[in-house]
């Protein structure tokens, strides 16, 4: 199909249901919309990535959280449609819907973006703006550099901003020998 083909079936103003419906349709691909409306599309995570979220989630069963508080790419309303990598929700706090399919925020205690060539400035400057004005309490990003650096940070509440991890970002190598803090 053209893209002009696609341009001409795509509505105006996409809403939630609409970023819904796309990436039903479509297994391909990953749809996000900002709060202010503007579209991505994105491929499937290559193998790397899919390893990283994959020891992230293992990591956070082994210690104890189910698999009713830790999800991968599950739609958050952040105002738009995200879908983080993984996310993590309180317990008893599963996420549920609130607009379209979307899950709102309560509950969410922690939302991971492995970092892919292409989305640096979305996963780094864009989804961290987004989540902290949606009120998640923490994010980490995770770099795919040479010793997969996670950058944790923690909201503000009083800046509505992220903060940095006071002790820094720590390879992957280290966190996994941790055990998790984030509630």
């Amino acid at each position: 199909m053209s893209a002009e083909a696609v341009g001409a079936q795509m509505p105006t103003q996409i809403t939630l249901d609409d970023l819904a419906e796309m990436a039903a349709a479509d297994e391909n691909h990953r749809y996000e919309l900002s709060p202010e409306g503007v579209l991505s599309v994105v491929p499937p995570a290559d193998p790397d990535h899919a390893l990283l979220v994959s020891r992230m989630f293992a990591w956070f069963l082994t210690h104890g959280y189910g698999p009713e508080e830790v999800v991968t790419d599950c739609g958050i309303d952040v105002g738009g449609g995200r879908v983080p990598d993984l996310a993590v929700w309180a317990k008893g706090r599963p996420p549920r819907p609130a607009r379209s399919s979307y899950a709102g925020t309560d509950g969410l205690l922690l939302a991971v973006e492995v970092v892919s060539k292409g989305s640096e400035i979305v996963d780094r400057v864009i989804k961290k703006a987004e989540y902290a004005k949606a009120g998640i309490p923490r994010y980490w990003v995770i770099e795919r550099d040479s010793i997969t650096t996670v950058h944790r940070h923690t909201l503000d509440r009083a800046t509505g901003e992220y903060e940095p991890d006071p002790a820094g970002p720590k390879p992957i190598a280290w966190l996994l020998t941790t055990t998790p803090d984030i509630d």
